[in-house]
């Protein structure tokens, strides 16, 4: 791939012992002004010249005197070029065209063709061999950064959250993580238990909305022997089990006045008593919680213990939701989709740009877990090995609306705020639609489209930098 005259070439090299087919593909593709095209008759010469690998692609007749297109396929690939490969065949020799897709050709093409024929499969060879060396620099950029104690984000917020876990971790103060639903707050809690100095011992999580408050106190307290009706042996608690390790109870909001109490008084004394025992037994834990409601709201309703909520509050850490760093959603999205085609044994999928760009403009109500389930739905479901925008779910198809229904403001000077949101992201779309279609008209050319839209060349070139648009995105 060259820039000439600010348009992005590729170069193709055409070999095939019959000249007039040479001449024909080059005539069909130079006409697209994007391709820089080179014949070679000579198999040999053909197969010097693929070698250099100084192609982007290569047009490659089976049936040549003296050395075979699969010949030449194969050292190919086994000299580790990157060149995609179209096979030219003719009826006769389909068979052999499926033969060389396995030995790793991109796609063939059979005689006679016509140009647009050509011109759809060179696109589509093309388009998907940018897309895949994209994804596999990302995955490398991945392997480079695993994330920080397994958690994926470089965003300021994330680091802010990082440096927060790295301090507070050696240390045996109370943590209280915030942050809506799917946000991945027992991830932070584990990555306070791995830092921290009781790493060796238990880590024990509770959901505290899962059950109802009586089997919540017998859950974290354990119980005696006929202390209620079907105790039938003595059970640990969950306080008990955790001696020495960590404890962290999800959902801290929906536990009851009650247990909030006897929570109390755990964290002043390090003491616990089974339910329907008279016997305390002294605990050593590192106490974290986690909530995705407002407990300063809470308290005011006298539903949560104020006096408690300051014990829990040691050291509080705010988990930003997915819509507020969206810088991290490419990074999440490769990473839970490497997971799931390694967990299903799935063949290789990669993400067309317009669908990463619809997804990091998605409002996430759900967070990390909608985009987690997300990703795998698609590995699974998507048939093709591009994840298209056609792929998403209809309420990617209309951000804004969606945005307007899920993000929906309170109070009026919040709504102003949001109202003009919008509006921004509204107008944003349509300029990147404008200068993509001043682009295409000028066929990638930069100088010709900033001339055609009445514009200064530095101005065009900024605005589509700001986008992220390439000139060749007009052959999408």
């Amino acid at each position: 791939m060259s820039i000439d005259n600010n348009i992005v070439k590729y170069r193709i090299l055409v070999i095939d012992d019959e000249a007039v087919v040479g001449l024909s593909c080059k005539r069909i593709l130079s006409s697209e002004k994007i391709y820089d095209v080179n014949i070679e008759s000579e198999p040999k010469h053909g197969l010097e010249e693929a070698l250099t690998g100084n192609y982007d692609l290569i047009l490659l007749d089976i049936i040549m005197p003296e050395l075979d297109g699969i010949e030449i396929l194969r050292r190919i690939k086994e000299a580790g070029i990157s060149s995609e490969v179209v096979i030219i065949t003719g009826y006769a020799t389909i068979q052999t065209a499926v033969e060389a897709i396995k030995l790793g050709a991109a796609d063939y093409i059979s005689k006679p063709f016509s140009p647009d024929e050509l011109k759809i499969i060179i696109k589509r060879v093309i388009k998907h061999s940018a897309l895949l060396k994209e994804n596999i620099a990302l995955r490398k950029e991945l392997n480079l950064h695993k994330g920080f104690e397994g958690l994926i984000g470089e965003s300021p917020e994330m680091e802010k959250v990082f440096s927060l876990i790295k301090r507070v971790a050696p240390t045996n103060v109370t943590v209280l993580i915030t942050g809506e639903s799917g946000t991945g707050k027992e991830l932070i809690s584990k990555a306070i238990h791995r830092l921290s100095l009781r790493n060796s011992k238990p880590f024990i999580a509770c959901d505290c909305s899962a059950l109802a408050p009586t089997l919540l106190e017998s859950e974290l307290f354990g119980h005696v022997k006929g202390s209620f009706s079907g105790s039938i042996a003595t059970k640990k608690g969950l306080f008990e089990i955790a001696d020495k390790g960590t404890l962290f109870l999800d959902e801290i909001s929906n536990i009851s006045l009650e247990i909030q109490s006897k929570l109390l008084r755990v964290l002043e004394t390090c003491v616990i008593r089974k339910v329907g025992d008279i016997i305390e037994h002294t605990i050593d834990i590192r106490l974290i919680t986690s909530t995705n409601r407002k407990l300063s709201r809470m308290i005011k309703e006298k539903t949560f213990r104020e006096d408690l909520f300051y014990r829990l509050q040691g050291v509080p850490i705010h988990i930003p939701p997915l819509r507020e760093r969206k810088g991290d959603i490419l990074r999440l999205a490769l990473t839970f989709l490497e997971r799931v085609k390694k967990k299903n044994n799935l063949k290789d999928k990669i993400f067309d740009p317009e669908t990463i760009k619809l997804m990091e403009e998605y409002h996430w109500p759900g967070n990390v877990r909608e985009l987690k389930n997300l990703v795998e739905r698609l590995a699974i479901l998507c048939d093709s090995d591009i994840i298209e925008p056609s792929h998403l779910p209809p309420e990617f198809k209309n951000i804004y609306l969606h945005d307007a229904i899920y993000g929906l403001p309170q109070k009026w000077d919040e709504f102003k705020d949001f109202k003009q949101q919008v509006k921004e992201n509204a107008v944003r779309e349509i300029e990147r639609r404008f200068l993509v279609e001043a682009l295409r008209r000028a066929e990638g050319n930069i100088s010709h489209a900033a001339k055609d839209v009445g514009m200064q060349r530095t101005n065009f070139h900024q605005l589509l930098k700001n986008h992220g648009i390439k000139s060749q995105d007009i052959i999408e």
